[in-house]
């Protein structure tokens, strides 16, 4: 099954903690997979934005802070929790469901999610505003995600609205962004006249020009279908190329696909969604502009050992 939201994983935690003796959540983490009969990939998938925190970790941690917040747990020491007397009193009505709305009852709950003063027990717990849903990282990256799509397709407007000679140079530019050449600027150039037998950009991946990559650009809106990437194949037999780049705006047809997949010649099909990415991604006609950053508690630094 798919990692469950956040509030439907507070009753279970309440449950683990129902024993009234003191758990390590590291520990509470493979009880309650288990429970929900999570696969491995589950258990692995990450956060889109991490590259160590796993989504179900995510989820179980805020589920504990919520209750926390509530007063229906409580961490007597770094990494461990235990419940209180209101837990063990919400669990004594048999609840189908703990979540958000069960909590709303408990004025502490509110407080803390407001910023204002609240009792010793949660005072340490952070200040947060999340969806129903979502966990405040997971808010976060849908937000981002949202952003980023939005600058994509205002970019392949604007692409669109450029000149072939200037999406030739582009596709140039951003190959050597990649990396490809060394990063060396006089290691690619559009091609940039007519007649040019499909190849309107060249990378040198050496600086004597031993190997190179040759690049076809097409500023359609159209959908480009395999007669286009059998010209392009044709025109590195004549260049006695062996690998090529066929970047457009628009997108392949599936026959497109297949042809460039079956053909003995190494080529790489890049449509515009990819292409926008690839420009974001390497700070290609885009700029930052702001910068968030997201910090954890580091343990490292508080252990006295």
């Amino acid at each position: 099954m798919a990692v469950p939201d956040f509030q439907s994983l507070m009753l279970p935690l309440l449950r683990l903690a129902g024993d009234g003796l003191e758990h390590a959540f590291k520990d509470a983490v493979g009880v309650i997979a288990d429970e929900f009969q999570l696969t491995p990939q589950d258990r692995e998938e990450l956060l889109p934005s991490s590259s160590r925190t796993t989504l179900f970790y995510n989820r179980l941690a805020w589920a504990k802070t919520h209750m926390t917040m509530a007063g229906l747990l409580e961490s007597p020491r770094r990494g461990v929790f235990c419940i209180t007397a209101r837990g063990r009193d919400v669990l004594a009505r048999n609840p189908l469901r703990v979540d958000m709305k069960t909590l709303q009852q408990y004025p502490e709950y509110g407080q803390a999610r407001r910023g204002e003063t609240v009792g010793p027990e949660i005072a340490s717990v952070p200040t947060i505003s999340v969806s129903e849903e979502l966990t405040p990282e997971e808010t976060m990256e849908q937000a981002h995600l949202s952003l980023r799509s939005g600058l994509a397709r205002e970019l392949l407007e604007i692409i669109l609205q450029c000149s072939p000679a200037f999406f030739e140079l582009l596709i140039v530019k951003l190959m050597i962004k990649m990396g490809y050449g060394g990063s060396r600027e006089e290691a690619g150039r559009a091609v940039g006249r007519s007649g040019d037998g499909g190849i309107d950009g060249v990378i040198n991946e050496d600086r004597l020009g031993l190997d190179a990559i040759y690049l076809q650009a097409k500023r359609w809106s159209n959908v480009v279908g395999r007669p286009d990437i059998q010209q392009f194949v044709g025109a590195l037999a004549g260049q006695r190329a062996s690998k090529g780049v066929f970047i457009t705006t628009s997108r392949y047809t599936q026959e497109a696909k297949d042809y460039a997949a079956s053909s003995n010649y190494k080529v790489v099909l890049i449509d515009g969604e990819r292409l926008a990415d690839l420009m974001i991604e390497h700070d290609l006609g885009v700029s930052v502009a702001a910068t968030y950053q997201l910090k954890r508690i580091d343990s490292d630094f508080f252990s006295e050992e």
